[in-house]
């Protein structure tokens, strides 16, 4: 529990697996970050074809956003996946991998992972939302 937030996960559901159930906001600012998608600041896309690397740049950005809102990674509560059919199953632990790079694993934000035929670009693989309470 922050000042801000509590992330949970209650007995009576279902154990999720890499996320939490439950995100309770109790103060703080909520601030709602577009889908950020695998280009830099330069607008150039990083990591074609490679799931790793575009999801690296994805969390990157998702960092950069919270922060220009003057919040950690810690103050995210809520992600939304969007991933392209073209990437195999087998091939969504990457997305944890990564995901756990920036947030804590004790308390993951609450999540949704859709499956889609595509996104606004072709070359893009994934493009992520979130949700963040930042304290006042």
């Amino acid at each position: 529990m922050t000042d801000t937030h509590r992330l949970s996960s209650p007995a009576t559901l279902p154990r999720p697996a890499g996320y939490s159930h439950l995100a309770e906001v109790g103060g703080g600012r909520l601030v709602y970050i577009a889908g950020q998608v695998p280009q830099d600041a330069a607008g150039k896309l990083i990591g074609a074809g490679d799931l790793r690397a575009q999801l690296r740049q994805v969390f990157t950005n998702l960092q950069l956003a919270v922060e220009a809102a003057g919040g950690t990674f810690a103050d995210i509560i809520k992600l939304n996946y969007y991933c392209v059919d073209a990437v195999p199953p087998s091939d969504q632990p990457i997305v944890r991998e990564v995901r756990d790079q920036f947030v804590n694993t004790a308390a993951p934000p609450v999540s949704t992972f859709v499956v889609v035929r595509r996104l606004v670009r072709p070359e893009w693989l994934i493009e992520v939302e979130a949700v963040a309470v930042i304290a006042p």
